[in-house]
């Protein structure tokens, strides 16, 4: 399969060279890898520089956006900047970050997924983070859930959702879309990804409002919102962020901010949503 990937990168100049390297040496090489350099104020578009001479299927594109990292929008953004610049040959779109390494086999691995089932929409491995010298999986990973970081589209799933919302929750509202056009969502626990910088180490106060508002902008309702900051906070392990969550979800309501999804899709993102919690708890 042809693999197309693109990733967003904002001063990566320690780790976006081990991710292109994770790359080249997959069994199965992708066709185009596009790193989008997005503002960077370290050396990370000379990194990329000296890769892109040695692998013709890796390119660099120069982005000068906010330096504000808000998570959604920013990286999203970035993303389009490097997807504008593709053709239609591909089979699979990847939105990678720029802090990975992968297991040689991962692209052939994914590949062999979407091969095998033609319903398969989106496919990943896990993630892994360093903790005390070992590397143990990142909390936030769950069987039922591609993580941001990794991303793995099919083709016609990836245009059908109609591709990435520039949003905080992007990286949920993405397979709920999939699953309401009766698309397969699949994680591969063999895939161990070491995952060089643990997502949200980075995130400020305000881009902490911006989950509850996705759970708004997503239909969630205030019960699910409720239900799902109660359980985030606990993963995450910081009780004051269920306060900013759900602060986050009224001040979009208050403001009536546009939906990402229309009225059918958040009656069936609600109805999927209950059916998984009520799920668990039998």
């Amino acid at each position: 399969m042809k693999f197309y990937i693109i990733i967003p990168a904002h001063n990566e100049q320690s780790s976006i060279g081990l991710t292109i390297d994770s790359l080249a040496n997959q069994t199965l090489l992708p066709k185009l890898v596009i790193i989008v350099n997005d503002n960077s104020t370290d050396k990370t578009e000379d990194v990329i520089e000296g890769y892109a001479e040695k692998h013709d299927w890796l390119r660099l594109i120069n982005f000068e956006s906010s330096n504000q990292h808000l998570p959604g929008s920013k990286i999203i953004n970035a993303f389009y900047k490097g997807y504008e610049t593709l053709n239609d040959d591909y089979d699979v779109i990847c939105k990678f970050d720029a802090d990975l390494i992968f297991p040689n086999n991962y692209l052939e691995t994914i590949a062999n997924h979407f091969n095998a089932n033609s319903k398969l929409g989106m496919a990943s491995g896990f993630c892994y983070i360093e903790k005390n010298s070992n590397w143990i999986l990142e909390n936030l990973t769950r069987k039922d859930h591609i993580r941001g970081a990794l991303k793995a589209y099919r083709k016609a799933c990836f245009l059908e959702i109609g591709k990435l919302k520039p949003s905080m929750g992007w990286d949920t509202v993405d397979e709920l879309l999939a699953r309401y056009y009766n698309w397969t969502i699949l994680t591969d626990e063999s895939l161990h990804v070491k995952h060089l910088k643990p997502t949200g180490i980075s995130y400020n106060k305000a881009s902490k409002h911006l989950q509850g508002e996705a759970m708004y902008k997503m239909h969630y309702g205030f019960i699910i919102t409720l239900i799902s900051a109660l359980k985030l906070a606990y993963k995450k392990k910081n009780r004051s962020l269920f306060k900013d969550y759900i602060s986050g979800y009224f001040k979009a309501k208050k403001k009536k901010l546009d939906f990402l999804v229309s009225e059918d899709e958040g009656k069936f993102i609600r109805n999927l949503r209950w059916k998984g919690m009520l799920g668990k708890l039998k």
